[in-house]
């Protein structure tokens, strides 16, 4: 027994020597073995020992001579980000986006695919298989090369138990998606609601860099939020916070099991057409609604200018009814609100002005389609750190 606790013991501290030089390696950039002895206090012979099987793992890698401190250059060791590679992709109304990336987070590959409507949950996640054997091609990777593939999924996921409890778009209602994402993919899968992920997207790469205290708002083929209080994403009792397509602003109805909110039915993109189809007859497929309303309102088509500020006044209702309960730092605008023009931009900030005692910072997002993509490959990041590396 005490033979067997002393290997288990040193084992560990070996795991715990590597994780020290894992992490002055990706702090410096690139740094030499003396320099890691001398950060971590380890021995050299130690050091060199345990470089040479990181080396040998494809964690680590030479990259050149150092400056001379009087002796021979020293070799310098640099963080290999090809090491392993993570996937991201994202569901959103019609659309499946997905691309690959290093361990930097740096894209190697895309691919966008426009999906059968109505969605089909089943054929979505077939989809999602042909998505992935194209990019694991594109990029000449191995599958085992593989760290994981993060997923946002339109509807209320239970990251946790990895199910979707509420998601009219998809039929996935209560049903294990992540581990029926894991079976047909065969890699680890974490999943996340979709404007979650574009928030997360935002807040490492975007117009969210700096802030702590972010909602970001998204209009698409429903109505979404993310919620970032003090620098950590908030999800709610149930991970259902930021559901504000449900909010009740528009002709309320009864909504049936399985419809959308109120607000979303109203004043989503699919809501703003069905009311712009009254005056509208040749609205282009895929074109913005926005500015299509923005462009007639110029021509002097006074219906197009009515349901343009109707539009403009009840998204402003939103973002009074969350500044008011959240007093966040910045607000930030996606999906169609992007194309709002700076007419319609200082129309809700003056709205917004008279209605709530403290106005955030107003942005529009900046990634577009990236960012949700960028929030999938980053959450994989967070839940595989470089140290469990060390573990495969």
């Amino acid at each position: 027994m005490r033979s067997s606790r002393k290997t288990g013991s040193s084992k560990l501290v070996k795991k715990w020597n590597k994780e020290e030089i894992l992490q002055q390696v990706i702090q410096h950039g690139q740094i030499s073995r003396a320099d890691i002895a001398k950060q971590t206090q380890l021995s050299r012979p130690c050091v060199s020992a345990l470089v040479e099987e990181m080396i040998q793992d494809g964690l680590l890698k030479e990259v050149g001579m150092g400056d001379s401190r009087g002796g021979r250059k020293p070799i310098l060791l640099e963080y290999n980000y090809q090491a392993y590679a993570i996937v991201g992709a994202v569901f959103e109304g019609s659309a499946l986006e997905m691309a690959v990336a290093d361990l930097k987070g740096e894209f190697l590959a895309r691919y966008r695919k426009r999906l059968a409507q109505p969605a089909d949950g089943e054929r979505v996640i077939e989809d999602l298989a042909a998505g992935l054997d194209r990019l694991l091609a594109e990029s000449s990777l191995p599958r085992d090369r593989l760290l994981g593939i993060g997923v946002g999924l339109p509807g209320v996921t239970q990251r946790g138990s990895g199910t979707v409890s509420f998601a009219p778009s998809t039929g996935w209602m209560g049903s294990p998606i992540r581990q029926t994402i894991e079976e047909r993919l065969e890699v680890p899968v974490i999943i996340d609601n979709d404007v979650n992920m574009m928030t997360l997207g935002e807040s490492v790469r975007g117009v969210g860099v700096g802030y702590s205290n972010v909602v970001y708002i998204y209009v698409g083929t429903g109505i979404g939020s993310g919620i970032i209080l003090d620098g950590q994403l908030y999800r709610g009792s149930r991970d259902a916070a930021g559901e504000i397509g449900y909010m009740l602003i528009g002709p309320v109805h009864s909504r049936r099991d399985g419809a959308y909110g109120v607000f979303e039915t109203h004043y989503s993109v699919p809501g703003v057409k069905a009311q712009a189809k009254a005056f509208l007859s040749d609205l282009q497929e895929g074109s913005s609604i926005i500015e299509t309303l923005i462009g007639q309102a110029r021509q002097d088509n006074q219906e197009a200018a009515r349901l343009l500020d109707d539009v403009y006044r009840h998204w402003a209702y939103a973002m009074a009814n969350i500044v008011s309960v959240l007093n966040p730092e910045l607000l930030i605008l996606s999906g169609e609100m992007v194309h709002i023009d700076e007419k319609g931009v200082k129309q809700i900030r003056e709205w917004l002005t008279e209605w709530v005692p403290v106005v955030p910072r107003m942005e529009k997002a900046r990634l577009g389609e990236e960012a949700g993509l960028i929030g999938a490959v980053h959450s994989v990041l967070e839940a595989f750190p470089s140290t469990k590396l060390l573990d495969k």
